[in-house]
C-alpha cells in the first residue's frame, strides 16, 4: 500500500504531508503513559506484517493490520504507524521519505475512521461480538485505504487511473485476510485483556 517516491504531484504530497502532521499531532496529545506499549507492539506488527510486499505499478500489496492499531489506539494510531513507515523507508526503502505523509494519511487515517465506527462497541460487547465488528472494521480499514490511495493516485494524473483501479481490486483478498486477523486479535485480547480498549476509549474521549 505504499506510495513510491516520484509517484504523486506535489500539490497532492504537500496535502498528505499536512494532513499526517495534523494527525500526528493528535494522536501524540492521546498518547498517555499507559499506551505507549500497545503503540509500540502495534507499531511493530505493522512493521513486519507489511515487509512481505507485491509491487503493484506505483503501489504495493501487502499486509497492514491498521483497522486492529486503530481499535486499540484511536487517533494514536497516527503516530504508531508513522514511526512503523518511517523505519520501513530508511531501512528498506519501502514507500519513500518525499512520500511518507500521505503513506502515513492514506493508513493511519482509515484507522482513526474504523476506531470512530466501532471503537465504543468493540470496548462494550463481549469477545465474540467484538470480534466480528472487528473482523468487519479490520477489512473496512483496509478498503478505505485503497480507496484513499486511489484517489491520491487519481488527484496526480489521468496516466495513474489504471493503477488506482488496479491497487482497489488487488487488495480484495487482503481485506478478508486482515478481517479475520483482526477478529481473533480482538477476540484473544478481549478474553485476556479487556481493559486494553475500555482504558483507550475512556483516555481518547
Amino acid at each position: 500500500m505504499h506510495i513510491v517516491d516520484g509517484a504523486l504531484s506535489n500539490p497532492v504530497v504537500i496535502g498528505g504531508a499536512v494532513l499526517a502532521v495534523a494527525g500526528i499531532a493528535r494522536g501524540l496529545r492521546g498518547l498517555e503513559m499507559e499506551k505507549i506499549p500497545a503503540a509500540g507492539v502495534l507499531s511493530a506488527t505493522f512493521f513486519v506484517a507489511s515487509l512481505v510486499h507485491v509491487p503493484i505499478g506505483p503501489s504495493s500489496v501487502h499486509l497492514i493490520m491498521n483497522g486492529l492499531a486503530g481499535l486499540v489506539l484511536g487517533w494514536a494510531a497516527f503516530p504508531a504507524l508513522f514511526v512503523g513507515l518511517l523505519l520501513q523507508a530508511v531501512f528498506f526503502g519501502f514507500g519513500g521519505l518525499t512520500v511518507l505523509g500521505i503513506n502515513t494519511f492514506n493508513i493511519a487515517a482509515p484507522a482513526v475512521i474504523v476506531w470512530l465506527m466501532f471503537g465504543s462497541r468493540v470496548q462494550r460487547l463481549e469477545p465474540r461480538g467484538a470480534a466480528i465488528l472487528a473482523g468487519i472494521g479490520g477489512a473496512l480499514a483496509i478498503a478505505f485505504t485503497t480507496i484513499f490511495v486511489a484517489i491520491a493516485l487519481a488527484l496526480s494524473g489521468d496516466e495513474f487511473l489504471p493503477a488506482a483501479r488496479l491497487v482497489f481490486f488487488a487488495h480484495i483478498p487482503v481485506m478478508l485476510i486482515e478481517g479475520l486477523l483482526t477478529a481473533a486479535a480482538v477476540y484473544l485480547a478481549k478474553q485476556v485483556k479487556p481493559e486494553l480498549f475500555g482504558q483507550i476509549a475512556a483516555a481518547t474521549s
